[in-house]
């Protein structure tokens, strides 16, 4: 099927206004009207407020009888102070796309436009969702019926990958994002004079070796051949150099691809904290909590994706093996049905790119006209098989 050419001046156009403007979970109203004026300007159903701030449109002259297809885009940013000194730098103090949901909106918008006016075999529906980083975006929507009326079939979607280099895409069967799962831990001791420990059950010492002993989760209480990561990210505990504590807080993650060890996680933090606390006199209270499954691609949409993008970037150039700890919550849309999910290298060929989530983040925006067109053809592909 022919498209129209992709548009780069306008890609890189609507990515940049976006940037310029970041908007941080469910508090996406200038980037959702943004999204939904252009959709309906391309003659798409539009509904807004899916998922509190996400919007959802419906190609209008598609097949009634053919399958649905569902392309997703996010469009959240981070509470990171941008440090570029770019001329589309973030406008918002504190506020920044350090992840590449701008460049996601305009690829979204930028394929819808392509898909506008072409005959497609089944329909297409487009979900610019909130709230990615937060891991609850996705289940927001999902709750309000995106996957509904009509009923979707199968869903695709892309992330700009800093880690791989512009001009290569990153394609893998199986998972390749870990689950997400939170854990907090308030330890509770007695406090007392910084001379006098002895009088004191000291949640600070308690908490130190809570941190050390849930590093020994994954050295020896989970089976080597399974993927895991458990940090400990935040510690707060006294305000005084003079002062024990009484009460120390901890809070961290646990990331797995599933298996065993997902399962057993929330019990062996739990037996791990208490025990150690006992031992010192001291008690815990813990909350444990999931926020995505694993991200899981389907095996046969896998390869109809990867077909693609040898198509576009060069087979030589597609990767295979992909995977990452960190997680996104595209999970719950691929849990429900089958899909794919690629990473789409962002990184400039002649140098080294600042991480994702980093102050300096940003990509190199060629990879934003791969993303559209890996896009637009596997809509096409899948609808035409």
């Amino acid at each position: 099927m022919n498209l129209p050419p992709v548009d780069r001046a306008g890609l890189v156009a609507t990515r940049r206004d976006i940037h310029q403007h970041p908007e941080l979970g469910f508090e996406e109203t200038r980037t959702a009207t943004l999204v939904a004026e252009r959709l309906r300007s391309f003659d798409y159903q539009v509904t807004s407020g899916i998922g509190k701030t996400g919007v959802v449109a419906l190609k209008n002259n598609a097949r009634p009888d053919g399958r649905c297809v569902l392309l997703r885009a996010d469009m959240d940013a981070l509470p990171v102070e941008e440090a570029n000194d770019s001329p589309y730098r973030s406008q918002h103090a504190g506020k920044m796309h350090a992840c590449g949901h701008d460049g996601h909106v305009a690829i979204g918008l930028e394929v819808a436009r392509r898909l506008a006016s072409a005959t497609l075999a089944g329909r297409v529906k487009f979900a610019f969702q909130p709230a990615e980083e937060a891991s609850n975006g996705a289940q927001a929507m999902i709750s309000d019926g995106v996957l509904e009326t009509p009923s979707v079939d199968a869903a695709f979607g892309i992330h700009l990958w800093n880690d791989l280099p512009v001009g290569t895409v990153g394609i893998t069967p199986g998972p390749i994002m870990a689950s997400v799962d939170q854990f907090e831990i308030t330890i509770h001791g007695r406090g007392g004079h910084a001379a006098a420990p002895h009088q004191t059950i000291d949640a600070v010492l308690v908490a130190a070796h809570i941190i050390s002993a849930l590093q020994s989760l994954v050295s020896r209480r989970r089976d080597p051949l399974e993927h895991a990561v458990v940090s400990v990210t935040e510690v707060h505990a006294g305000r005084a150099f003079n002062v024990i504590p009484a009460r120390a807080d901890l809070r961290g993650t646990v990331r797995t691809f599933g298996g065993a060890f997902f399962n057993d996680a929330p019990r062996l933090i739990e037996e791990t904290a208490a025990g150690i606390a006992a031992a010192f006199g001291a008690r815990v209270e813990i909350r444990y909590q999931r926020l995505s499954g694993p991200l899981v691609n389907d095996e046969g949409l896998t390869v109809l994706m990867r077909d693609v993008a040898a198509e576009v970037v060069g087979a030589a150039n597609v990767r295979q093996g992909v995977r990452t700890m960190g997680g996104e919550d595209m999970a719950y849309f691929l849990e429900r049905v089958p899909g794919c999910f690629a990473f789409v290298g962002s990184a400039p060929r002649g140098g080294p790119a600042s991480p994702h989530h980093s102050p300096t983040f940003d990509i190199d925006e060629d990879s934003l006209v791969i993303g559209a067109e890996l896009l637009s053809r596997t809509a096409v592909r899948y609808l035409e098989r």
